[in-house]
């Protein structure tokens, strides 16, 4: 049986970080708006699209190429600038992500919540198609059509593995952590990072983007709880994981 819980009680502040840098705060809010998950991808896209002639656009579908490419180089760039600012505070990224929690049972306790949040995500889908079908306002995902072939599939699971299980946490762990040194507390940081991520995924449907934020607001108090990101990480992706998984059953049987 796994040992300890999702909300078990906090690992000790000195296994963690107990660096408090005098930072301004105008910094600590410009970083946290650099990796916030927009400024850096409109740039990468524009240097995509404007230096290399890359396209968004596949002739009427989303390209995958251009998704992928953008999003890993993302996610390096992201996760560069993170360790960068830790280390000109004087902190370090393992601190901030790990924290002194046993890094193995983060990992099973990730996978075995899977499941858990997989049925959350349907939960809140349907109930918002039930009582208030108009937050559907995407017909179909655009991201099924990176899952009509196998080897299409397998490209885009990369993708939502490491662009969005790893990424997206470590996005979400250094946000909480300079809303609660320096930007008004961790709740604060929580909130309006759960919005934003929400926000995100809109082009999937209102209703999705709902959900979606509803994961962001489980992952963030996780974080909160324990001050180690490999649970909510390992959970993230395996999430994801399902979801590439499911999106190609589907398409593979005509539903």
């Amino acid at each position: 049986m796994l040992e300890g819980s999702v909300t078990g009680s906090p690992a000790s502040p000195e296994a963690v970080v107990a660096v408090r840098p005098p930072q301004p705060r105008l910094v600590a809010l410009l970083e946290t708006l650099l990796v916030s998950g927009v400024p850096t991808q409109v740039v990468v896209g524009a240097l995509l699209y404007a230096g290399l002639g890359m396209s968004p656009r596949d002739g009427d579908r989303l390209s995958l190429g251009f998704f992928a490419t953008l999003s890993l180089v993302d996610t390096l760039l992201v996760i560069g600038l993170i360790r960068l600012f830790l280390r000109a505070t004087g902190e370090r990224l393992s601190d901030v992500l790990v924290g002194g929690r046993p890094v193995l049972r983060e990992i099973l306790l990730g996978v075995a919540f899977v499941p858990a949040v997989f049925l959350v995500v349907a939960a809140v889908v349907l109930t918002l198609r039930t009582v208030a079908p108009w937050l559907q306002t995407v017909p179909d995902n655009p991201l099924l059509t990176f899952m009509d072939t196998p080897g299409r599939a397998a490209v885009f699971l990369v993708v939502v593995v490491l662009a969005g299980g790893v990424r997206e946490e470590i996005q979400r762990a250094f946000v909480l952590h300079r809303f609660d040194q320096r930007l008004g507390g961790i709740r604060v940081g929580l909130v309006l990072f759960t919005l934003l991520f929400g926000a995100l995924h809109v082009d999937q449907g209102v209703d999705v983007a709902i959900a979606v934020g509803t994961l962001g607001l489980i992952w963030g108090i996780v974080y909160i709880r324990r001050r180690s990101a490999v649970l909510g990480m390992v959970n993230h992706a395996g999430f994801n994981a399902m979801q590439v998984v499911q999106g190609l059953v589907v398409r593979s049987l005509g539903l």
